[in-house]
């Protein structure tokens, strides 16, 4: 390791000169990782809950759909000024790249009026005459009063394009397929949805809304934290750094690290081909972690030994030396901590895994190509430096903590045992949270849209029943989807405010009621007696949104598929989604049921996705989260050949991550995205400061020292560097809870709470731990352990 060192330090211009060429590379390929946005991915391969999603998007062209909702007094005015208008909006928002096609009250007015053409041509000739009776209404033909067709229409898309009371129009924007990809960094949704966005928006109450927007706006969210962080997390990492060493050098060497690793790590991710996705966004966040960490330990110790007289070379000499095994050894138990995640199910979180193995490795080569160079430039030898701010006094505090943590052992246990089952109780309570809404601040433009289209219209979330049809449609089948329809507007729930029942589902429409509806014309339904006739006449009226609820294409049972679109509130309890999913598969599997010869009625959509994405997300945490503890353990006991170590080492880190969670169900705070990965993402990193403290000790025992004294060298050393390491790292993560994406905030303060948790935890319970199990063996036993190659 002497060898190693003295090599680092005599060539240290030449690997700094290295460093900067290989970022200089690195740079326009870390420009170019991409995000990827797809919703899909964040659940295993094989879930039962994607194949249906999948198949509808394969059916049904990826039909996603999207409300743009605006207040109009006149909407229904009989002089059809508010129907214009619509057309004209409606009419704009078609032309937006992206956009497949629109339905809105427009296009029904327009469908009316091209139906009563086509009455008083061709389909009256053919049935023997033509109607010489002048037309009485020349308003819309929506808005005739004489119509029962257009009555019946107004009846079957209220609360779909329009409100009940007739003050709200709507305009349903179906997306194209594919347009959510993101190729080279670009994102065509995002850009639609800001171009419908505009165009709505200069309406009276404007709002654009839909599970796309959420997604969209949730990744946009996320990119502008990563960048955030970026920025903001180094300025005030910088200033905390200052304060603590008064010292312009110690704020630049961390710094240069930190964004030397960041530049080649996002060029490796572009190279391989790796995307960031809505878990991997934090990737800023945790390599600013495990570099700060890994440098604020040998800042510390080189200026203790500065203080004792120590030239600035040698300083650095002794201090790389000696922190050179814990520093391998923290990189390593971040690495396996990030690699335990490649046991996840869902590709997403295995990629995290694998850039976060990769940005904690790089670490490694950034502190052997930077520190040695920028900590000895323009050093002098000008006597023993001053301590900084605070360290000595912070020191001698640490050193009489020692004996308070000794004279009250069965207190701090007692304590930490009662706060730890206070805690499982408390993980007990936990609930995840479903409402994708509520990832997203109160006031935020989503949350006001879909207050806006919930209040107005009934609710936001848009899901899907497909289900099989035959090569015709008969009146049979019709009679059971109709049937299947009436069960599914039965459907009720108690309304939170009020506490009365009110429709489960706010919206059920299909072809059928399309068929029912046109067959309100006694002149349509004498010439379109059969469903399919019926269906053909829709067809070439409205084709875009009869083929959304319509497939031709056969499946592998040779049968097409029709598909019943469902709206419901998005803003509900999660057990209270899950049940009403549960109903509305039951009753259409009850009517279409799986057999040999039919695949049976499915229920997918973004709501069925979004109410289970936390759960995909939540369940291999607990896995990730035991495979970590054992790599790390296994690690731990390597580096020190002592399974005691390799214990105790777990007690201090994975107790305060346990008692966060705990935390989170005592206060009513459900799990989102955010709080789902910090168990596994937070052991690796807290043990670090475990790992510095075991190779302390075991150095000063080496020295002959007893167990007492060894404990002060390492509050007084490590104890200084962890309190300081922990602070930068709380301010660093402290600005994600300016976030407008509520999981970036749960994850930024649930990371600083973490943290603490485990300085408290190795500052206090693992002294306690080591004073029990550390025998007061003579010095020859550690100087022989010294002589093992394994030791840390």
């Amino acid at each position: 390791m002497e060898q190693l060192v003295r090599f680092l330090l005599k060539h240290r211009w030449w690997l700094l000169a290295a460093a900067l060429l290989l970022a200089a590379f690195a740079y326009g390929p870390a420009q170019r990782v991409s995000f990827d946005r797809s919703i899909e991915r964040m659940f295993a391969p094989g879930d039962p809950l994607l194949e249906p999603y999948q198949r509808l998007k394969d059916k049904f062209g990826g039909n996603e759909i999207v409300l743009a909702v605006y207040a109009d007094e006149q909407l229904l005015a009989a002089d059809g000024e508010g129907i214009r208008r619509l057309a004209d909006v409606s009419g704009r928002l078609k032309k937006v790249a992206g956009v497949r096609d629109v339905l809105s009250l427009a296009q029904i007015d327009a469908l009316l009026a091209q139906l009563e053409r086509t009455k008083s041509g061709a389909l009256f000739n053919l049935l023997g005459g033509r109607d010489k009776r002048k037309p009485t209404w020349t308003g819309p033909a929506i808005l005739n009063p004489e119509s029962p067709l257009a009555q019946r229409f107004r009846e079957l898309f209220a609360g779909y394009t329009h409100s009940a009371d007739g003050r709200t129009a709507a305009v349903v924007c179906m997306l194209e397929p594919g347009a959510g990809a993101a190729a080279n960094g670009d994102d065509p949704r995002a850009a639609a949805l800001a171009a419908l966005r505009t165009i709505i928006e200069e309406q009276p109450g404007g709002v654009l809304a839909g599970e796309p927007v959420m997604v969209a706006e949730g990744f946009k969210l996320l990119e502008a934290d990563g960048r955030r962080l970026g920025t903001w997390s180094l300025w005030l990492l910088g200033l905390t750094i200052l304060l603590c060493f008064r010292s312009l050098r110690w704020l630049v060497v961390p710094l240069v690290v930190v964004q030397w690793t960041l530049v080649v790590t996002r060029a490796v991710l572009a190279t391989s081909g790796l995307q960031l996705s809505m878990v991997s966004s934090m990737l800023t966040a945790i390599v600013t972690v495990v570099g700060v960490a890994s440098v604020m330990h040998l800042i510390v110790h080189y200026r203790e030994l500065r203080v004792h007289g120590l030239a600035p070379y040698e300083a650095l000499f002794k201090s790389a030396v000696l922190l050179a095994g814990p520093i391998a050894g923290a990189i390593l138990t971040d690495a396996s901590g990030f690699g335990a995640l490649w046991w996840a199910s869902v590709e997403p979180i295995r990629d995290f895994g694998t850039m976060m193995v990769i940005g904690s490795l790089l670490v490694a080569p950034a502190i052997c190509l930077v520190v040695p160079a920028l900590s000895l430039a323009g050093a002098r030898d000008t006597g023993p430096a001053k301590p900084g701010w605070g360290e000595g006094r912070l020191g001698d505090f640490l050193m009489r903590s020692v004996d308070w943590i000794r004279h009250r052992p069965r207190t701090l246990a007692g304590l930490a045992i009662a706060v730890s089952l206070l805690a499982s109780v408390g993980a007990i309570r936990l609930e995840v949270e479903t409402d994708f809404t509520r990832n997203f601040r109160r006031g935020s433009p989503v949350v006001t849209a879909y207050e806006f289209v919930e209040t107005r219209l009934g609710g936001a979330g848009v899901w899907d029943v497909m289900l099989p049809v035959p090569p015709e449609l008969d009146a049979a089948y019709v009679a059971r989807v109709r049937r299947l329809e009436e069960q599914l507007r039965g459907l009720t729930t108690v309304d939170s405010a009020t506490g009365q029942k009110v429709p489960a589902l706010t919206k059920v429409i299909s072809l059928v009621d399309a068929l029912d509806a046109v067959q309100a014309d006694p002149l349509v339904a004498r010439f379109t007696r059969q469903p399919e006739a019926r269906a053909a006449l829709l067809a070439r009226l409205m084709p875009t949104f009869i083929d959304a609820l319509h497939s031709i294409e056969l499946d592998s049972h040779g049968q097409a598929s029709l598909r019943i679109m469902l709206r419901s509130r998005e803003r509900q309890p999660a057990a209270e989604k899950q049940r009403l999913i549960e109903a509305v598969t039951r009753l259409a599997r009850a009517e279409f049921p799986r057999t040999e010869q039919s695949a049976g009625a499915e229920v997918t959509g973004f709501f069925v996705l979004l109410t289970n994405l936390i759960e995909s997300v939540l369940r291999d945490q607990w896995t990730t989260f035991a495979v970590s503890t054992i790599a790390i353990a296994a690690l731990v006991w390597i580096g020190f050949r002592s399974w005691k170590y390799a214990l105790i080492a777990l007690i201090p880190n994975a107790v305060p991550i346990y008692i966060v969670m705990g935390l989170l169900g005592w206060v009513g705070l459900k799990m989102n995205m955010g709080a789902a990965m910090i168990a596994a993402v937070s052991m690796g990193m807290s043990v670090d400061s475990s790992i510095h403290y075991f190779a302390a000790f075991r150095h000063a025992r080496r020295e002959g020292k007893t167990v007492h004294q060894a404990l002060l060298v390492c509050q007084q050393s490590v104890g200084t560097a962890m309190i300081f390491t922990t602070l930068a790292l709380i301010v660093g993560f402290g600005v994600l809870v300016t976030s407008e994406f509520v999981p970036t905030i749960y994850f930024g303060a649930l990371m600083c709470l973490a943290m603490l948790g485990g300085m408290f935890g190795n500052l206090i319970v693992l002294p306690l731990l080591l004073s029990w199990v550390e025998r007061e063996e003579p010095a020859g036993q550690y100087i022989r352990d010294a002589q093992s190659p394994r030791v840390v």
